[in-house]
């Protein structure tokens, strides 16, 4: 008999050996298995419910979705409820002249029909004005490609920039996964810069200058930079001078700048705010000739959390007219990106305004979520720093905590028995004990020797003193068990 002709040793090594992604990776899917579980065996584990706190997917915690968006999507895909006189009454005056406005800019108003391979005009027109707004400087429609959410963006950037193995992208440490599997999968080099957990995780241009040239001294031609601001895993917001720095510096060592910008809506304290790189560069009077940037939005964070819909897109600035040919091509492939999410990506950058009539509604929505999170980030943050041997940094921005864990030795010699890192060896038993899914830091990077827990802060808020008590008892009972 024939041996298979598909096997795992004749896969893509890229993908069976390098590549990884940590917040579906083995305990998400050991959580699944448990869920199935509580189903067909309901009291058969110490819990009755899983709590997924591994990934950033508000609407599958709870999460309401945003009225006026909700009703310009439904009119969008049904739109022949304009033509009703009953709508009127059931939708606000404000959705339905934005629904009309948006068909009115689709071909044949179909929104079942691909699109542009950079997405519907209009809507780009739409976002490119709302950019501008946020930033105070002109943006291009012509500059914007529509993506299912921003991860199709990266992986088209990193196809484009990655040529073989000794091309390497600086990325930061800890990382949200997408990026090292990304270079993985198209054969990269990730370049580690490591954030300092001691400066709220501060990004310092001396490590980024060492960290690139100790690579071109081993010939990786280091392409581009990426930053992740506000940051995930660790949720720090990024000073406007920091930025400003970090500007320079791409523009010093000729590097494409791609800033992931997802979590721009998501700041929580005062003294910090969103600033976008085009803007920081612009401001600096660096013009597009100055400097190749690529920000990346979505639809999945902010107040939104519209995952499911895949919306997103990336703006693509200083680039020459060949290389956006290349771009394009490579988005054509994928021929369009899906229109319900094109829709969606408009109106998040361009929400209801004041004197609309949704404004009041859509605005108690989107500030009573912000608040909502920003008081869980703090609730999870004091929580985590009354525990023994835990210490975790103020969640400035985002929907995560990264907490440092200081596990006893016992614990780490029991988790090189069980051949796991130590921190997936803490987060696995944390979820036997009480059903809460985290991602072990050890799926972001880490300093050596250092062992941490991502924590969304997306539970509903009265969930959370739950979650705090269970994963109280569960800290305790483990350092006890291990103590030295």
């Amino acid at each position: 008999m024939a041996a298979p002709s598909v096997a795992v040793d004749n896969l893509n090594p890229k993908v069976v050996l390098k590549c990884e992604y940590a917040v579906r990776g083995e305990i998400v899917m050991h959580a699944q298995r448990l869920q199935q579980q509580l189903q067909t065996q309901p009291g058969s584990l110490p819990f009755d419910e899983i709590l997924y706190c591994n990934i950033g997917n508000p609407q599958s915690l709870g999460q309401q979705p945003v009225t006026f968006f909700r009703e310009v999507l439904a009119l969008c895909d049904h739109p022949c409820l304009l033509e009703r006189e009953e709508t009127k009454s059931l939708f606000s005056a404000d959705a339905i002249s934005r629904a009309t406005s948006i068909l009115a800019s689709i071909p044949g108003r179909a929104t079942g029909a691909y699109s542009h391979s950079q997405g519907i005009k209009g809507l780009r027109d739409a976002i490119a004005a709302g950019i501008a707004s946020r930033d105070g400087h002109p943006a291009n429609a012509d500059d914007i490609f529509l993506t299912d959410g921003a991860s199709p963006g990266v992986h088209m950037m990193m196809q484009l920039l990655i040529r073989n193995e000794k091309d390497g992208i600086l990325c930061p440490i800890p990382q949200y996964p997408l990026y090292s599997a990304s270079i993985a999968l198209h054969g990269g080099a990730l370049v580690p810069y490591y954030l300092n957990e001691s400066t709220g995780w501060g990004l310092e241009i001396s490590d980024l200058k060492k960290q690139l040239e100790d690579a071109r001294s081993k010939g990786i031609d280091v392409r581009a930079l990426v930053v992740i601001n506000p940051g995930n895993p660790t949720g720090q917001v990024l000073a406007e001078e920091n930025q400003e720095d970090i500007v320079k510096f791409c523009k010093n060592e000729g590097l494409v700048l791609l800033a992931d910008e997802v979590y721009q809506e998501n700041i929580y304290v005062d003294n910090k705010k969103f600033n976008s790189f085009k803007k920081v560069a612009r401001s600096l009077g660096y013009s597009e000739d100055d400097l190749p940037l690529v920000s990346f939005q979505s639809v999945s964070k902010g107040y939104y959390g519209e995952c499911g819909k895949r919306g997103g897109y990336m703006e693509i600035t200083g680039f020459s007219a060949p290389v956006r040919e290349q771009i394009y091509k490579v988005a054509s492939v994928n021929l369009c990106s899906n229109i319900t999410g094109q829709i969606l990506a408009s109106l998040v950058m361009n929400p209801p305004k004041v004197g609309d009539a949704s404004y009041a509604s859509y605005k108690a929505e989107k500030d009573g979520i912000l608040q909502s999170l920003a008081r869980r980030a703090k609730a999870l943050e004091d929580a985590f720093n009354n525990l023994e041997g835990i210490t975790c940094n103020k969640a400035e921005g985002a929907m995560y905590l990264f907490p440092n864990i200081c596990l006893p030795q016992k614990a780490i010699e029991a988790a090189k028995a069980a051949n796991k890192a130590p921190d997936a060896f803490y987060a696995l038993r944390l979820l036997e004990s009480t059903g809460i899914v985290v991602v072990p830091g050890s799926g972001f990077g880490q300093v050596p020797g250092t062992w941490h827990i991502r924590c969304t802060i997306l539970p509903q808020e009265e969930k959370i003193p739950a979650i705090i008590s269970r994963f109280k008892s569960f800290h305790e009972a483990f350092m006890a068990q291990y103590r030295n």
